[in-house]
Order: structure tokens, then C-alpha cells, then sequence
């Protein structure tokens, strides 16, 4: 056998162990974990079974409400993200002026900090003297401010429209990308047969732009069920009780209390959620499209 050709299969093995070791073995080790009692508060594990999950699942507990919040923020900013990133894409791929422009600005929220955005609009939708509430104040619609990230009913809302504000730009670039990469000869030919911009766009953009929207719902997905910086550093999981807490802000409080192994069962739950909502997203949404 040729040694030039034994290399690369050299270089995957050491890339699959070196994935193993550094995330397979460490994701299961957690998971096991997660069966156990273990804390900050004792120096010997105890196999506790499914407690930890049924405490989860309890309704006694505030981690239904926690995995609500999560599902909730995912799915609500997901479609979001998508559907105003979809028509910012095709507002953005015709021929106007400064069109680079408008779309680096389109884009440029999504490559600043989280954390930092996070910090900026917890100063502009601060009830009393925050930007927001003082301009509608100033120009005589003072019935319309009010207390964004203060009370339940407005809080969540605010931090999901923060984050789409983030997130849209990214999604944008995506979609802009796959619109480009549609011949235009079938605009051409549809243009012969007298289709009008809206049958362009049923029958050819949006057949053919299905994979690049299914690549987006996946990311947006992972995002949701993951988001930790925006709602960390707008509320903090409040107001109240679990108001705004999503997955990770409780495990993030839970490890940081030393409740590691509800720390843990949080995880694998998120990461169950991850893997059937992803798979499922990509199935649907993969069900129909169409290859050039």
C-alpha cells in the first residue's frame, strides 16, 4: 500500500480520538452524573437513579416553568429571526443603492457581544431613566413606556425582541448567500412565462432556498436552547421567579449553589431537547426541497 494514501486515514483516527476524549468521554461522564446525588455539600457520590429528573419534571419544582421559558424563547425567535431575515434578504439582493451598506449594517449587531448589547439595552429600557421610555415621553406617548424588564408581563417579551435585533443580521447574510446561489436562469425562464415577482419566489426562491432555511432554523435552535449571555445580563432570570430563567441560567445558579447534579440532569436534558427538536427541524424541513 502506498504510504502517501495511509496518512490521511492516520489524521481521522487521531482527529475521532482526540474528539472522543475531549467531548464524547466528558458528556457521558456528566450524563452519569446526573444519576447520582452529587453536590457541593458531600464528599461521596450515591446513585439516586432518575431522582434527579423526576425533581425536574415535578410540579413542585420551578424547572417546568425553566424548560417552558427555553422552549418558548427558542421557537418564538427562530421563526422570527427566519421570517425577518428572509425578507430582509430579498429586499437586499435587488439592485439598489449602497447595497453593501445597508446589509453591513443589517449584519453588524450580530458580530458585537452579547454581553455587551445585553449591558447597553439594560440601560435603554430602564424604566425610569433609560432612552426608550424618555423618547416616547419626550414626543407625548408616555402611555406606550413602561416597565420593560421590570415586570412579568413585559420582560421575556423584551429580552426574545432584543435578541432577534442581535440575531437577524446573521440569519440575513445566510439566506442572502443561498438567493445568490439560485441560477437566474429559471428567473429568466419564469419571466418568459409571464410569473409575476410573488410566483417567482413560491415556485422558485423559496423551493430552492429550503436547505439554506433548514441550516438557519437548525442554528437558531441550538442558539435558543443554549441562550445564556442575553438573558444573564438583561434579567438574570428575573424578575420574580423564573420569570425569564431559561436552561442554562439555572444550571449556570445550580452548579453555582453547588447542586451539581441538578446541574447536570438540567444539561442532559437540554441536550436531549437539542438533538430530537434538531433532528426533527432538519426532517421537516428537508422534506421537500428541491436540488438544482
Amino acid at each position: 500500500m502506498n504510504k502517501n494514501k495511509i496518512y490521511p486515514i492516520y489524521f481521522v483516527y487521531g482527529a475521532l480520538a482526540l474528539y472522543i476524549a475531549l467531548f464524547v468521554i466528558p458528556s457521558v461522564i456528566g450524563i452519569g452524573y446526573s444519576f447520582t446525588d452529587w453536590s457541593a455539600y458531600s464528599d461521596k457520590l450515591k446513585f439516586v437513579g432518575l431522582d434527579n429528573f423526576k425533581m425536574i419534571f415535578s410540579s413542585d419544582e420551578d424547572y417546568l416553568a425553566i424548560i417552558t421559558n427555553t422552549l418558548k424563547f427558542t421557537f418564538t425567535t427562530t421563526i422570527l429571526k427566519n421570517l425577518l431575515g428572509l425578507i430582509l434578504a430579498l429586499l437586499l439582493t435587488k439592485s439598489i443603492k449602497f447595497l453593501n451598506f445597508h446589509r453591513g449594517i443589517m449584519f453588524m449587531p450580530s458580530v458585537l457581544s452579547t454581553l455587551i448589547i445585553g449591558m447597553i439595552f439594560k440601560s435603554i429600557l430602564d424604566p425610569s431613566g433609560g432612552l426608550l421610555n424618555t423618547f416616547l415621553r419626550s414626543v407625548g406617548l408616555d402611555f406606550l413606556a413602561g416597565k420593560w424588564l421590570v415586570t412579568s408581563e413585559l420582560a421575556f417579551g423584551s429580552v426574545m425582541a432584543v435578541d432577534i435585533w442581535r440575531g437577524t443580521g446573521y440569519i440575513m447574510t445566510i439566506l442572502i448567500a443561498g438567493i445568490l446561489s439560485i441560477s437566474g436562469t429559471y428567473y429568466e425562464a419564469a419571466s418568459i412565462d409571464g410569473a409575476n415577482g410573488f410566483q417567482k419566489f413560491r415556485f422558485i426562491t423559496f423551493p430552492l432556498l429550503l436547505p439554506t432555511l433548514a441550516t438557519t432554523t437548525v442554528l437558531n435552535i441550538i442558539y435558543g436552547l443554549k441562550v445564556f449571555d442575553m438573558i444573564y445580563a438583561l434579567t438574570n432570570g428575573g424578575p420574580g421567579k423564573a420569570t425569564t430563567e431559561v436552561l442554562y441560567t439555572a444550571v449556570f445558579k445550580r452548579f453555582g449553589t453547588g447542586q451539581y447534579a441538578a446541574g447536570t440532569a438540567l444539561s442532559s436534558v437540554m441536550f436531549v431537547f437539542m438533538v430530537i427538536i434538531g433532528t426533527f427541524m432538519i426532517k421537516i424541513m428537508t422534506k421537500n426541497e428541491v436540488v438544482e
